[in-house]
């Protein structure tokens, strides 16, 4: 039986997923950094330090340390989000809902912890999480299970009664791994992407989130 919820934060909770490719590539500009977005499939699913440091080994630079670019890249994406980000749609409903319901409820993000906690404060999501955990807390990012695994661990949760709502691949492959059960809310453009049917269900917004799905998984 769930009795515990585990939320991504960008795509999911936030429509910050875009506003990454846009800082990113305009942090390497300023630095001269010969990066495009056609090359960022070259490092999907890392964490920013670990993008940066990718880049310095097959991009290399002169002046600032890949260090210092990553900061500068997250400064820049988190006053954007501030700026233009939103909260997507069945987000408050949905925490609502499990709290009342007393569902523990987690944030498991590979977004550092800096971003994670100015951006759910900016938004007023951080008292419906019982626990918040950035993958800057584990040795591997997703699509590794262990920033789910440490979350269930601070819960006091049986990994076998987690849920895990996610965005993307990376997600979805992460709480399979960690034995959860994960339920996949893709956005229009990778709604119908084959890997999609590992999930153990597919909405196309949290709108659709309900207790009767929890209890059927």
């Amino acid at each position: 039986m769930i009795n515990t919820v585990l939320f991504d934060m960008d795509g999911l909770l936030l429509d910050t997923e875009p506003l990454w490719g846009e800082c990113m590539l305009r942090i390497a500009g300023s630095h001269k950094i010969p990066i495009t977005a056609d090359k960022f499939k070259e490092t999907t699913g890392l964490r920013i330090y670990e993008v940066t440091d990718y880049w310095a080994h097959k991009y290399p630079w002169q002046g600032s340390s890949s260090q210092q670019v990553a900061d500068e890249i997250l400064d820049d994406i988190i006053e954007c989000s501030k700026e233009r980000g939103t909260i997507l749609p069945g987000v408050v409903q949905s925490l609502e809902l499990l709290k009342a319901n007393d569902y523990k409820v987690g944030l498991a993000s590979s977004s550092p912890m800096r971003m994670i906690d100015e951006l759910i404060t900016h938004f007023g999501l951080k008292d419906y999480f019982d626990t918040i955990i950035s993958a800057d807390v584990v040795e591997l990012g997703k699509p590794h299970p262990a920033v789910f695994l440490h979350a269930a661990k601070e819960l006091g949760a049986n990994p076998l009664q987690c849920v895990v709502l996610e965005d993307s691949v990376n997600g979805m492959l992460a709480g399979k791994a960690a034995r959860m059960k994960v339920v996949i809310v893709p956005d229009v453009l990778h709604y119908h992407k084959p890997e999609f049917i590992l999930a153990d269900a597919k909405l196309t917004s949290l709108e659709e989130f309900d207790l009767e799905l929890l209890k059927a998984l």
